[in-house]
């Protein structure tokens, strides 16, 4: 089982810099677009940590394996980095499906976009975190990725920001080890149902509002 996440801080360049954190009681499977622990295989946390959006480290796997050994996390995890203000976590859930999202979307792109831009310093960054209470296969677990992009991008469309994401998100998906193995992840399986309908509640109330990067609040 995955905890609900705690809410904690570290301290950089003088301030309290916001991050969540998430346990696992026991091991569990997972799939993730993380710049650490990302790929398919066992980890025991996860980490979404706000960076301001000057943020210029290319070595964001090493920064999040630092947070981790400042809060004793053992074993491998799984590390996400956002300039959203990561206290205004949303969650939601469905059917023992659990998802939490940050939403930023103040970087909206289309994949399929004909030409790179130049992108504005605007809080970007959708990070999903959810937890399928049953054991999901390899290809379920891809499956499962793609089913919450679809729903994020529903999502996106019906809040009618011109884009299907921001060139930063990341999704996270954990499910057991044990118990018998769930070979599909689409929309309408079993467990990918649940999970598109909660990605969809989830970026859908968290992007429904005006968000201002953490790093463009006042100190304190």
């Amino acid at each position: 089982m995955l905890s609900e996440p705690v809410l904690t801080a570290r301290q950089e360049d003088g301030r309290d810099v916001p991050l969540l954190v998430w346990r696992a009681d026991r091991p569990l499977r997972a799939v993730s677009s993380a710049p650490l622990g990302g790929g398919i295989g066992v980890r025991h946390w996860v980490v979404n940590a706000t960076v301001p959006m000057s943020y210029d480290r290319d070595d964001p796997a090493d920064h999040l394996t630092e947070l981790a050994d400042r809060l004793d996390l053992d074993g491998p995890g799984i590390g996400l980095l956002t300039g959203v203000d990561v206290a205004e976590v949303v969650a939601r859930t469905d059917t023992g499906v659990r998802v939490w999202a940050t939403v930023g979307l103040g970087t909206p792109v289309r994949a399929a976009e004909p030409a790179p831009a130049v992108l504005a310093q605007r809080v970007g960054t959708v990070n999903i975190v959810a937890y399928v209470p049953a054991r999901l296969g390899d290809a379920a677990l891809v499956n499962v990725v793609a089913t919450a992009t679809e729903a994020k991008a529903q999502a996106i469309a019906e809040l009618g920001v011109p884009g299907t994401g921001t060139p930063t998100d990341a999704v996270t998906v954990l499910c057991p080890v044990d118990g018998p193995e769930s070979a599909y992840g689409g929309p309408r399986s079993t467990w990918g149902a649940p999970l598109a309908r909660a990605v969809h509640a989830a970026v859908t109330a968290g992007g429904a509002g005006t968000v201002v990067p953490w790093s463009d609040r006042p100190a304190g």
